[in-house]
């Protein structure tokens, strides 16, 4: 059974800078995304596996979920990075620039000879052209693999594909950002936004996670503190939906109705299939107020 829990703000972290960790602390992040890759500078590396041992050794993230991004495996760092990641014992691995199904199988096989323990996932970036071709089948391997989480990589996605990001319309993006959470709903997994580059734009960044919302991501990636607010809000289930939901399952949780495949509830036509998402919907609120409550 998939553990709900909130996601609506993931923060990239530098690893390779201790203040920035002991800070982390105390930031109203769902996910601390602590950064091997982008984030740290080859001459960093070694080092910056050091600081994040050391940090998640000296504890005190409380509920926050912890997420180490490697290199990936197929660079001079990424295999060392997995078992000092391993290690460190995060939630999660972050693996970057995956983009075939077999890169799934490959990462998973070196996580559990690692010595991986069954609770740790697989997290992977999807920021390659050739992964946007490929999203069914790696969304498949989650039925086999500890592969639980598409992280959208939206920059190196711009790169790549030399597109011009307009956000927060991100027109050059629609197709791939849909396509992946098809593929993620398809294999049940979470998929989490692509990160929003202008921290000084508060409207920007907001209009940008109501798009990611619609879309139906879970949460968004962010690159600084101040990002944190406007994530948790948008990302967080709306009060009034909250409120249809938890009649939604009152109606059909109703002897009167057994059997009943449409109901009316507070004044809209509600068919069955509403009700899974009316659970996840208050299973997501309780979880985040579980999570606020310390």
């Amino acid at each position: 059974m998939t553990v709900i829990r909130p996601r609506r703000s993931c923060l990239y972290m530098p690893g390779a800078n201790a203040r920035a960790l002991e800070k982390a602390k105390s930031l109203a992040a769902d996910t601390l995304i602590f950064d091997l890759e982008d984030a740290v500078a080859p001459d960093a590396k070694v080092s910056a596996r050091e600081t994040i041992q050391s940090a998640l050794a000296q504890g005190g993230y409380g509920q926050r979920e912890i997420v180490i991004r490697i290199n990936g495996l197929d660079t001079e760092w990424g295999q060392a990075d997995l078992v000092a990641a391993i290690a460190a014992g995060p939630d999660a691995i972050l693996v970057p620039k995956v983009m075939t199904a077999e890169d799934i199988l490959t990462i998973d096989a070196a996580m559990t000879s690692a010595g991986a323990p069954d609770y740790m996932g697989l997290w992977v970036m999807i920021e390659m052209p050739k992964a946007i071709f490929n999203l069914s089948a790696i969304a498949d391997t989650a039925a086999t693999t500890r592969l639980a989480t598409f992280v959208m990589g939206t920059n190196d996605l711009a790169k790549e594909m030399r597109a011009i990001n307009d956000p927060p319309f991100r027109t050059a993006f629609q197709t791939a950002l849909s396509l992946s959470i098809a593929a993620a709903r398809s294999a049940g997994i979470i998929a989490i936004d692509g990160v929003f580059n202008d921290i000084g734009d508060g409207d920007g960044l907001q209009a940008e996670c109501h798009q990611g919302r619609l879309l139906g991501f879970d949460g968004k990636t962010l690159i600084h503190p101040l990002q944190l607010a406007v994530a948790n809000v948008v990302f967080a289930p709306a009060g009034e939906d909250v409120t249809q939901a938890k009649a939604i399952i009152e109606a059909f949780s109703d002897p009167a109705n057994a059997g009943k495949g449409v109901l009316k509830v507070n004044g809209k036509m509600t068919e069955l299939l509403h009700l899974d998402e009316a659970r996840r919907i208050v299973a997501v609120a309780e979880a985040i107020a579980m999570f606020e409550a310390g």
